[in-house]
């Protein structure tokens, strides 16, 4: 069931460097990185830990997009590492770990999260989910409430979004049959937003080095987000099942067009005590295009600093308390 080790996939958050980790930035002596390798079910995967030694909050683990990897979120760690230890994992069926046929589900991934952090001896985690890794981390939060100190879900839905099951299966159909041009620019424009949208920081720049990466995937790459597509579409997104009363946080660019900032309301309504808002000048690439404050409103959040009123945020909501006639309590 296991694969020779792969190259680490394309991160959408075009953070890529290559098929071999890439060099650490100098840590801070509280600060040191730790490489897990691990098996799950026979499927071998891996984890990246920041670890730090003064912690100001619970360790945060980061789950990314599809196609991110542990190392997606390295530039992230000079706002985020200070603050608490950092994990971030190759999951079954993505990055560098063993390829996962479709017929493995959302639940299954759930319980691989849950396998790390027993192994990493993780009791409790702030859970930060992005795209698809929300999709992931709420079916974990689900599952295994204990384990969950705080949420905070990034380009969020509760629901395939209906370009995405309009537009994916014909992009995975023109990559298997070698038309790549066609497919890396359906998916350039399926996670950009249009440019008459409104104002997108750096949204040329990240255009460009999105479509790059999305050609220069390797063989093993595609097939992986080929499955994924199959998995997602098969199995769904969303359970309707209790979620933990915790602090939660729901957030997306304002101009996301891939899961709207209503499909972030939506998801943010299922939850006990959730609140809502959306970066300004930027879409569902947010963590991108506004990397340092989309870090400081994850951080903010995680440490209980008020998160209202920040000059790059929409006025933050509470769906939920709303929906229900009630005044939120945060």
């Amino acid at each position: 069931m296991r694969t020779a080790p792969t190259t680490a996939q394309i991160a959408l958050n075009v953070q890529r460097h290559g098929s071999t980790p890439p060099p650490s930035k100098p840590s801070e002596p509280s600060e040191r990185a730790e490489e897990r390798s691990l098996s799950f079910e026979g499927f071998a995967y891996g984890c990246r830990i920041v670890h730090q030694s003064a912690p100001r909050t619970a360790p945060l683990l980061l789950l990314g997009g599809s196609s991110q990897d542990r190392y997606s979120w390295q530039a992230h760690e000079k706002w985020l590492a200070p603050l608490c230890t950092l994990i971030t994992v190759d999951l079954p069926g993505y990055g560098s770990a063993d390829f996962l046929p479709s017929r493995y589900g959302i639940d299954f991934l759930a319980s691989a999260v849950k396998h790390m952090l027993v192994e990493t001896g993780m009791p409790q985690v702030n859970l930060f989910g992005g795209c698809f890794g929300e999709v992931v981390g709420l079916r974990f939060a689900q599952l295994h409430p204990e384990f969950v100190r705080r949420i905070v879900f990034c380009g969020a839905a509760k629901r395939l979004p209906e370009i995405y099951t309009d537009v994916v299966p014909r992009l995975s159909h023109a990559f298997e049959r070698g038309d790549t041009d066609a497919a890396v620019g359906g998916l350039v424009r399926l996670f950009m937003s249009n440019p008459g949208a409104g104002k997108v920081r750096r949204h040329a720049a990240v255009t460009r080095l999105l479509q790059r990466q999305f050609m220069n995937q390797t063989p093993d790459e595609i097939k992986k987000a080929l499955e994924h597509n199959t998995r997602l579409v098969t199995h769904g997104c969303y359970e309707p099942l209790p979620v933990p009363d915790v602090p939660t946080l729901v957030f997306t660019g304002e101009y996301d067009t891939l899961c709207t900032p209503e499909m972030g309301r939506e998801l943010a309504a299922t939850m006990p005590v959730a609140r809502f808002t959306t970066v300004k000048e930027a879409d569902h690439l947010v963590t991108v295009e506004r990397r340092e404050e989309s870090s400081e409103l994850i951080g903010r959040f995680c440490t209980d600093l008020p998160i209202d009123d920040l000059p790059y945020c929409t006025p933050v909501e509470s769906p939920g308390a709303e929906l229900a006639g009630v005044t939120p309590s945060r």
